[in-house]
């Protein structure tokens, strides 16, 4: 079908950058609960772009505002004043399991027995077919396509044995990777992280009030004091009187996301005692150790590859340059003027400085090539301007295996490098060289002596962790 002269392009059309499921939030105790919320929220905004919600409790009822879109745009003033309450979890999305649709928007609320339930979830749930069909055979009826509301509809089944039972029977049920917030309308916010610890959850205090937050940039942006991680396999019960830990059988090995560092988290985040910054400038460093080049600078794509770029730049020697700007004003969504300007989204959000790149040879640091449609398009531009040489430095090793546990790349036909070497990638992306970061270099840079059985990097080696329903990419499975 032709295009009209106006046509809306998303940034999912725009990049071909991995996507994290969600941002959470919560608060237990706090008169500002709900515009804490918001803030935290707003924090996390780059875990998700697609959805926003907050639930509070208010009068031993859940209410709740969710919409489509940022955080600044599903929530305005009058909408905040509307959810009063001390206590409050938030949600930002952005779409693996289910359809980027209101309906999907979380946080995700249920009614049971005069008790009502909220809950927010980050990661996927692996066996989510298998149980929702159980569930659905006992008389359960879904709302959404969610893998989230498993959970809700695990814990109401389950309440005949007791709250806190029924929170550890529903857990140990799930498989894969889930951090959740949950509200009662009996006032507790709970956090729960699965047993091997694939995606964040921290733990706060502001003012006497505990919080929970995907990361710790959010606690910063709201002053609350950082208190600890929540650790896998951990469920906390925060109430206005205090807070109280239950603890599921731990699971043989961690499996935390080495891919929050390279690229999810915030760079102002801490998580697990690791900052985020420093740790994409030492892979930086590593990049320079491994795939020395000679160039007359390094340059990031901005602002993916702008710290590992630092890293390479101070421990190459070669000097640090600025070759992209970006428009920080592009916004989720945006006119195409015409057919005919196909890479227009590519150049609203990048533009060159030609002066600076006009025969110059120039080392390239990105955190990642998925799909590689990004790259190719501004490789063409950069040779175009009549750059001499470019030198391309990936500083995480090459995504071969889909991802089952919250990344949006499901299968290995999405995926660039799966199938092709280092080489046959150059003459595909008009490279005259590229270099990603090892495993092992990978690995060292983080500066943890168990890294090996610490984290997950399935998609770069194909091991993993936690089984999953479906087929089976060839690589090594090992048990729940």
């Amino acid at each position: 079908m032709p295009m009209s002269k106006f046509d809306t392009l998303t940034a999912k059309d725009v990049s071909d950058k991995p996507r994290e499921s969600c941002g959470i939030f919560g608060i237990c105790g706090h008169q500002d609960a709900a515009a804490l919320t918001y803030f935290g929220l707003y924090a996390l905004q780059h875990r998700g772009q697609e959805s926003a919600g907050i639930a509070v409790v208010r009068n031993e009822g859940i209410f709740a505002h969710r919409g489509m879109g940022l955080v600044p745009d599903v929530f305005d003033v009058n909408h905040l004043e509307e959810l009063e309450g001390s206590c409050a979890i938030g949600h930002v999305r952005y779409s693996t399991t289910g359809s980027s649709i209101l309906t999907n928007a979380q946080p995700f609320i249920v009614r049971h027995r005069q008790k009502a339930y909220a809950i927010g979830h980050n990661g996927n749930i692996t066996n989510a077919h298998l149980l929702k069909e159980e569930l659905e055979e006992a008389g359960s009826i879904f709302q959404s396509t969610m893998d989230s509301e498993i959970m809700l509809h695990l814990f109401v089944k389950n309440l005949k044995h007791g709250f806190e039972e029924a929170l550890v029977r529903s857990v140990a049920r799930l498989e894969g990777a889930f951090s959740f917030v949950m509200l009662t309308s009996r006032g507790e916010v709970i956090g729960i992280r699965d047993p091997h610890g694939f995606r964040p959850l921290c733990l706060g205090k502001i003012n006497g009030s505990f919080v929970l937050a995907s990361e710790s940039c959010a606690l910063d942006l709201v002053e609350a004091e950082f208190v600890r991680e929540i650790e896998p396999g951990e469920i906390v019960i925060i109430t206005r009187d205090g807070i109280r830990s239950i603890h599921m059988p731990a699971a043989h090995r961690r499996a935390f996301c080495i891919f929050e560092y390279i690229y999810f988290a915030r760079p102002d985040s801490t998580i697990d005692g690791l900052n985020v910054y420093l740790i994409r400038k030492a892979f930086g460093r590593r990049l320079a150790q491994e795939a020395p080049v000679a160039a007359d600078f390094v340059m990031p794509f901005p602002d993916s590859g702008t710290y590992a770029a630092v890293g390479y730049s101070q421990e190459s020697g070669i000097p640090y340059e600025i070759g992209m700007i970006r428009n920080h004003y592009v916004g989720r969504t945006f006119i195409q003027p015409t057919q005919s300007m196909r890479d227009f989204g590519v150049r609203v959000k990048l533009n060159p400085v030609k002066e600076l790149l006009k025969g110059k040879e120039i080392i390239i640091i990105d955190d990642s090539i998925i799909r590689g449609t990004t790259v190719k398009t501004r490789v063409k531009a950069l040779r175009s301007l009549g750059v001499k040489r470019v030198h391309m430095r990936i500083s995480g090793p090459p995504h071969r295996f889909p991802c089952h546990y919250g990344i949006d790349f499901s299968t290995r036909g999405e995926l660039i490098a799966a199938g092709k070497t280092e080489a046959e990638l150059c003459r595909v992306l008009d490279l005259d060289t590229l270099h990603y970061l090892s495993i092992e270099g990978l690995l060292e840079a983080t500066g943890v002596s168990d890294a090996s059985s610490r984290f997950c990097k399935a998609c770069f080696d194909g091991c993993y962790p936690v089984r999953f329903d479906g087929e089976v990419s060839k690589g090594c499975l090992e048990g729940p």
